[in-house]
């Protein structure tokens, strides 16, 4: 080998060492702005548990959570408020489905820490006591359901559609509850669970 070889020869190991540390060098970069020519970023906040207050169906709830719990875990593992249900946990069923200030979100994909300051409201807030909410009522009258898993998700869009369209037509039902699955596919039934609940909380019939 020439020295003009030798001079530009590069080991494997020697490369991919240097080729890792400049991978480091930049990562570093990246997640310290504020140490990048005296830029100031914003402040750290965990990654252990951090005090995270929620308003869930109305009363305050008070965790200490990591800051990436999910609004589901938050509530199911923490709160004790286990209606909702994960089945997808990647935000595509919609089983986990909950209504954060008048719009439904996936409370799988949502984080606990973002809503602060929100108002939450999940299916186990629904009924007044003992008496069900009418698209609850309306779900066990024509019997909505068969394994229950997307059950609890159903029936908050539904709730969520016709507080937005009282007098919802089929098709706004059929649109507004597309972002929910039925594995067990009593679609028909949960159209008629909603034409149902919809006049018995005062819309018009069709």
């Amino acid at each position: 080998m020439s020295d003009d070889d030798e001079r530009f020869s590069v080991s494997r190991r020697d490369f991919l060492r240097s080729a890792g540390l400049g991978g480091v060098a930049t990562a570093a970069g990246a997640l310290a702005p504020s140490e990048v020519e005296g830029q100031t970023g914003p402040a750290v906040i965990g990654p252990g548990e951090v005090p995270v207050s929620l308003t869930v169906n109305g009363k305050r709830i008070d965790l200490r959570i990591e800051p990436r719990v999910t609004l589901l875990d938050a509530l199911r593992m923490r709160a004790d408020l286990t209606g909702n249900k994960r089945v997808c946990d990647r935000g595509s069923c919609g089983a986990c489905t909950m209504i954060v200030d008048g719009r439904t979100v996936y409370s799988c994909s949502t984080l606990a820490i973002d809503v602060q300051g929100k108002q939450v409201r999940t299916v186990d807030g629904l009924a007044n006591g003992d008496a069900l909410h009418p698209v609850q009522r309306a779900f066990c009258d024509v019997d909505a359901l068969m394994c229950g898993f997307c059950t609890p998700g159903f029936v908050v869009a539904t709730v969520a559609l016709l507080e937005k369209y009282p007098n919802a037509t089929r098709e706004q039902v059929a649109k507004e509850l597309d972002g929910n699955v039925c594995r067990c596919g009593t679609f028909v039934r949960i159209m008629e669970a909603a034409m149902k609940a919809k006049t018995m909380m005062g819309g018009a019939r069709g």
